[in-house]
């Protein structure tokens, strides 16, 4: 059995304000959970999961028909369903509810790319713009159990459509705006979409993104595609065709502002979202929409503390793309009936004060983003941050990847003037929702893990190779859910056997999350990254963000990316790449990579040293800011005449860069 290797932190305690004591926005009202309740209801929802969840289905969820079946199958036949005889709409719960009691209460901020044009909708006007675009696809002929694909920036109508498409009982499909047109184009056929919705244009950073001509080039293969129907962003001209595209703006301001929303069952699907691993076809996770509700529900109300009644205005900073921006910037938050901000810009334009600066503007009460964007602006300095009032804020959250400790201290010190609950939220596309996490008012936190499981959330340390639990604290091993929750994924669309063996059949009667995980002396959870990101050196299991941590703790590294590669004499050995702060000198490269070598000897021992450690302008990166380690992988190989798609990378010019340091590097050696 490996013990948990975890690094040695101090364990934070709740911040006064957020248990009614000292004064400020952080104690207009007292968090949802305190630790007693926490234990309390966790307890219930694991050994008693029916009663909980039945009670907060009720409670949550405005129903048209209500459910007797509280939950049937499980994970060993892979037939979870929720709520199953009951019936009701998704935008009925997210938008229509609160824009009758709460038709002046603003549902979205739109931060546009250039920050003098941001907008406000009211949960009214929304429920009128939902209803027009509802309308205006059922003119199309779109009707219930139809997918529509939703290609779109982070602008006001991407929600919309969304909302548009759970009116009608449509499924939606988000392929994030950065994909290529051949990425575009597989999950077009795939799902068998007929309609497409896009913009002429996108905005992004400062610069235009022709985002129609990528629809106009997937499109030449998708014979099935009846309809385009396109945004105007920016009003430049854009290729048209006739009888295919349409202007959104002209056909749904031609319909009724109100459109009836169609009653659902709780099991029918509510959208498709494709996520790919390193390899094969893109799998296209199925949600359902009872139980995906639930969970975007209750875990943004609880996670992120959320209270609509005090006026909180609550901002994710993902893409609408991807499953955060589903769960967190659209469902969970109108859900609540809170205030939801849409930004289309990046962290650093037009200066790398832009988060902090809309905190400032629109008295932001909680903010979510990933700990990339962290590193990034704790590397351009802290003077961007200490100019700008960011009292209102209440919660701050970190999601996408496991946090390093050093930038969860600075963003607690920085971002949060340690007044702030921190929540660093591990879940997945195929959860649906966050499953482990600090609850403000709840948990005591620890700078780099996880903490805590979510209610309904029964985590379990697997040993890898016996699949048996490994009981106790202290361990080390995978991570995999023992019993079904809301919002878990129901399938791969049209590839159900596929769902099985990724998912249910690792180690069967579990959940397999694919994820390396640590259960340390006092309970807490720490996620190591992906199985195939531990490397084994010489039977040293070692977590390639262990080793990020101690490199990033060098005074001149900004950032920092680990992989495993295969070598003949250690089975893998480790491979660095980073990049430096602007303002640090150093008098040769050599020398400073002995540095680096022996920093990570320093911080967890001589079995870590990297074999490779290579100096690099940037890191290859999504436009939503993850660092795509399996290209790292292949430079580092050089396996790089098969890197496959690059279309989702921000700068694809940066991997020519990145092969010739590699080269220039082993030709030294």
């Amino acid at each position: 059995m490996a013990e948990a290797d975890v690094p040695e932190v101090p364990i934070y305690d709740i911040p006064a304000r957020l248990q009614g004591k000292g004064t400020g926005n952080h104690v207009r009202h007292l968090p949802h959970v305190t630790p007693e309740s926490y234990a309390k209801d966790h307890k219930q929802s694991i050994e008693d999961a029916d009663a909980f969840f039945a009670k907060a289905a009720r409670e949550v969820i405005d129903w048209d028909v209500p459910f007797k079946t509280v939950r049937s199958g499980g994970f060993v036949d892979g037939d979870v369903a929720w709520f199953t005889e009951g019936q009701l709409n998704a935008t009925y719960n997210c938008v229509d509810r609160w824009a009758t009691k709460f038709p002046d209460r603003v549902a979205i901020i739109y931060e546009a790319d250039e920050p003098d044009q941001h907008q406000e909708i009211t949960y009214s006007e929304l429920q009128r713009r939902v209803s027009q675009a509802a309308n205006m696809l059922k003119k199309l002929g779109v009707k219930k159990g139809d997918t529509v694909i939703v290609y779109l920036p982070m602008i006001p109508e991407a929600a919309v459509a969304l909302l548009a498409c759970a009116r009608i009982g449509a499924v939606h499909s988000v392929v994030f705006a950065g994909f290529s047109a051949d990425s575009l184009r597989d999950r077009t056929l795939d799902c068998e979409a007929r309609v497409v919705i896009t913009t002429d244009e996108g905005r992004r950073g400062g610069r235009t993104i022709a985002t129609k001509s990528i629809v106009d080039a997937a499109l030449k293969e998708c014979p099935k595609v009846e309809h385009v129907v396109v945004v105007k962003r920016t009003g430049n001209e854009v290729g048209w065709t006739e009888g295919r595209d349409i202007w959104w703006h002209e056909a749904a301001k031609k319909e009724r502002a109100y459109c009836p929303p169609v009653s659902m069952n709780s099991e029918d699907p509510l959208f498709i979202l494709y996520t790919s691993g390193s390899t094969g076809k893109p799998k296209g996770v199925v949600h359902t929409t009872a139980g995906y509700l639930l969970g975007t529900a209750l875990t943004t109300k609880h996670v992120f503390d959320v209270h609509a009644d005090k006026g909180d205005k609550y901002a994710c900073m993902a893409d609408i793309g991807w499953i955060t921006g589903h769960s967190y910037i659209v469902y969970g938050p109108l859900m609540n009936g809170v205030t939801t901000l849409i930004f289309e810009s990046t962290p650093v334009y037009p200066s790398p004060s832009r988060y902090w600066e809309m905190v400032d503007k629109h008295k932001l009460t909680q903010f979510y983003t990933a700990p990339t964007s962290i590193r990034l602006l704790r590397r351009l300095g802290e003077e961007h941050v200490q100019k700008h009032d960011l009292s209102s804020l209440r919660v701050i959250g970190s999601v996408g990847e496991p946090i390093n400790p050093e930038a969860w201290n600075w963003y607690n010190e920085n971002v949060g003037r340690k007044e702030c609950a921190i929540v660093d939220t591990y879940w997945m596309t195929e959860g649906g929702s966050i499953m482990i996490t600090p609850l403000p008012g709840a948990t005591k936190t620890k700078p780099g893990s996880a903490t805590m499981p979510f209610w309904g959330i029964h985590p379990v340390i697997l040993d890898p190779q016996s699949g048996e639990e490994l009981q106790g604290n202290n361990v080390e091993g995978v991570l995999a859910i023992k019993n079904p929750w809301p919002s878990v994924a129901r399938t791969i669309y049209g590839d159900h056997e596929r769902f099985l063996e990724t998912y249910m059949r690792a180690y069967k009667g579990y959940f397999f999350t694919g994820d390396g995980a640590a259960r340390d002396k006092d309970g807490y959870i720490w996620i190591k990254g992906r199985v195939d990101d531990v490397i084994n050196v010489s039977g040293h299991r070692l977590s390639t963000a262990e080793i990020e941590s101690a490199l990033i703790q060098h005074p001149g590294v900004a950032e920092t990316a680990v992989v495993g590669i295969a070598d003949e004499m250690t089975g893998q050995t480790i491979a660095a790449y980073v990049t430096l702060k602007p303002e640090f000198s150093y008098d040769s490269e050599e020398a400073l990579v002995k540095e680096l070598v022996i920093q990570v000897r320093r911080h967890i021992g001589p079995f870590a040293a990297p074999k490779k450690v290579i100096v690099v302008n940037d890191l290859p990166k999504t436009r939503s800011g993850k660092i795509m380690r399996r290209l790292l992988r292949k430079c580092a190989s050089h396996e790089t005449d098969s890197l496959g798609d690059l279309s989702s990378l921000a700068d694809p010019s940066i991997i020519d860069h990145i092969k010739e340091k590699t080269e220039a590097f082993d030709a030294k050696k």
